[in-house]
């Protein structure tokens, strides 16, 4: 729903933009298409690139032979530090009921009905806890000062910052003992794949 018809959304334009700027060979399918996709090629890709929301679905058509990732985890590492990212996602192991969790959104976009940061990763992680942790939206270029009063910040992937601003929050949240990543990673966490999307990076 967040990409119409006609429409490709920014992260994948500009991972897109510097693959093709390195010479890369670089084949788009859909998740339907996977499967077929892979079938035609001689050789196998080098990596694969998924969006965060059907990474389980690909990760069980893609062989554990091919290295797997998605957007948002490409956009930690380029925009902001993955290692501090990738230990902020194990602190979902250890949220409880009375935690706060702060999902901070980089814009001001109108929220959908089923929304990635409002809706579906606040089901993911109670589905995968067990536990309803309180969670708050804070959504465009303000950054709230109270860091300490939450249990884990949860950043979207911020295709509108740049590499400075971004890489701000994460020390800034890194210097107060606030864990924090981002919705890519939280995502592959709750879905059982977080270590295998990580693992070509060296995480």
């Amino acid at each position: 729903q967040s990409a119409p018809k006609g429409r490709i959304i920014l992260p994948q334009v500009q991972v897109l933009r510097d693959l093709l700027d390195h010479n890369a060979i670089v084949t788009f399918t859909k998740d339907t298409e996977l499967e077929r996709t892979l079938a035609s090629f001689a050789t196998p890709p080098e990596l694969v690139i998924t969006d965060s929301q059907v990474v389980q679905e690909v990760a069980q058509i893609v062989p554990e032979t091919i290295p797997l990732t998605t957007f948002s985890i490409l956009f930690a590492r380029y925009k902001g530090e993955l290692e501090i990212l990738a230990r902020g996602v194990r602190q979902i192991d250890r949220l409880q009921a009375s935690d706060r969790v702060l999902i901070a959104e980089a814009c001001s976009h109108h929220a959908q009905e089923d929304d990635i940061g409002r809706v579906k990763i606040p089901r993911w992680i109670n589905d995968y806890l067990g536990e309803h942790p309180n969670y708050e939206v804070k959504a465009g270029f303000d950054f709230p000062e109270n860091l300490e009063d939450y249990a884990l910040i949860i950043h979207c992937g911020a295709c509108m910052l740049n590499q400075a601003e971004m890489g701000r929050r994460i020390m800034e949240a890194h210097r107060r003992n606030v864990p924090i990543t981002n919705y890519g990673l939280a995502i592959t966490k709750v879905q059982g794949v977080f270590e295998r999307c990580v693992k070509v990076f060296g995480v």
